[in-house]
């Protein structure tokens, strides 16, 4: 079973900057996709509020933004580490969630594979 494991969450202040990194255990996921192959992205759940998509990159390492976060958050693939990170910067209270990884995103926030999480928080 595939599993995907966030990291780099924490606590920062408003116009700070964070990277978040989402690894996955397994080169190729049990659908018969790789990781390489696959389109990862990133979603968040704030407290009280439903999962919104936040970016994705796919195999070919284009990316797709939010509209709230474009040009603010930057995503990336490092596919020989079976790896994509978040870069956040200029960070924004309304940014505070928890943010999860996702392999192969569909619609109506459905995926073949999700993160448990990592809690980010914009506060001073």
């Amino acid at each position: 079973q595939v599993q995907l494991v966030e990291s780099g969450g924490g606590l920062v202040q408003p116009g700070g900057s964070l990277k978040l990194s989402c690894t996955a255990s397994e080169r190729t996921f049990s659908n018969s996709r790789t990781f390489a192959s696959s389109r990862m992205a990133w979603y968040r759940q704030a407290p009280g509020k439903e999962r919104e998509f936040v970016a994705s990159i796919s195999f070919s390492k284009s990316p797709y933004y939010a509209e709230s976060v474009k040009g603010r958050f930057t995503i990336s693939r490092d596919n020989a580490k079976n790896t994509i990170y978040l870069q956040m910067d200029n960070l924004k209270p309304e940014d505070t969630a928890v943010y999860v990884c996702a392999a192969n995103p569909r619609s109506g926030i459905q995926a073949d594979y999700w993160g448990p999480g990592t809690q980010v928080t914009v506060s001073s």
